[in-house]
């Protein structure tokens, strides 16, 4: 072979290689160091907003109550590079001129929107119920889209529907790769979560199964409940698109205790993790509590 055909040969392998990486959601391969944007979860505060999941009730008493720009407000007055506007506290009758005007403001707070979260299940077996469960997160990528979210939040369902049913991990799958291909049409990357008990081996299936590079993990440290979760978010760093971070962690059995911030940023800088990462707190009096949750998270994050 001459040369030059050899060169070309060579390209042309050198690019249906690359194009082949792109179908897989293969470990995420980024240049140089660690770098973190620090974000506040707008669940943090969920209990001082006036709608939930559609429904409007009163907020708690105990604290200001909200809506998605006073929680932007908040961000700003706490010194959050970001904040995610999780879709549960959305008044239900917002429309895409909502949604576009929450970019505006944050956009002149200086305030990144670092993603939107839904709460879907496709692990519910194959029928209208699932295919509702689609055409709904077909719609808040849309939104996210709109609003200017980099990132959303998906639930791919529950570990013990995974683990019962071995065809749910196809159906849950299919799922999601049916949503990415709308996603990757709309600049939106889908993060699934490890929730709903989730181990670390089922979300690494998920990732092998997903066939887009807008997929990955939305990786919480909060939600291994293993012998072993940090040895669950090393496994699972390599993949997330998005961090969020809480306070303690679960045990087996049910206990709580405090996470360790600075083994949790080791894991983040040893998996040479770049983005966002994103408190989310979950106990007890969060207007009082945030603030030291924020400092401590930023300060393990700073370490060397």
């Amino acid at each position: 072979m001459k040369r030059r055909q050899f060169i070309q040969a060579a390209g042309a392998m050198t690019a249906a290689a690359q194009t082949s990486s792109l179908l897989a959601r293969d470990p995420i391969v980024r240049t140089g160091p660690p770098r973190f944007q620090i974000g506040l979860a707008a669940y943090s505060l969920r209990n001082y907003f006036s709608f939930m999941k559609g429904k409007q009730r009163p907020p708690a008493d105990d604290g200001p109550a909200i809506d998605m720009v006073g929680f932007m407000d908040y961000c700003v007055a706490q010194n959050f590079d970001a904040a995610e506007l999780t879709s549960y506290f959305f008044d239900p009758s917002a429309d895409d001129a909502y949604f576009l005007n929450l970019k505006r403001e944050a956009y002149l707070r200086g305030l990144a929107i670092s993603g939107t979260a839904i709460g879907n299940n496709f692990t519910v077996g194959l029928g209208p119920r699932l295919d509702q469960e689609v055409a709904d997160a077909m719609a808040w990528i849309d939104r996210a889209a709109l609003l200017g979210a980099p990132h959303i939040r998906f639930f791919a369902g529950t570990g013990s529907q995974l683990a019962s049913a071995p065809e749910r991990i196809v159906e849950a799958s299919d799922a999601l790769n049916r949503c990415a291909e709308h996603a990757a049409k709309r600049g939106v990357f889908l993060g699934v979560e490890n929730h709903g008990n989730l181990t670390s081996d089922q979300m690494l299936e998920l990732m092998r199964r997903a066939d887009s590079p807008w997929v990955g993990i939305n990786l919480d440290t909060g939600n291994f409940v293993s012998d072993d979760p940090y040895g669950d978010l090393e496994k699972c760093v390599p993949y997330a698109v998005n961090v969020q971070v809480k306070i303690s962690m679960r045990s087996p059995d049910g206990k709580h205790y405090p996470a360790d911030m600075n083994r949790i940023a080791k894991i983040l800088k040893d998996g040479g993790y770049q983005g966002y990462v994103i408190l989310e707190y979950e106990d007890a009096n969060a207007y009082d509590k945030i603030p030291a949750a924020h400092e401590a998270l930023r300060s393990a994050l700073a370490a060397n």
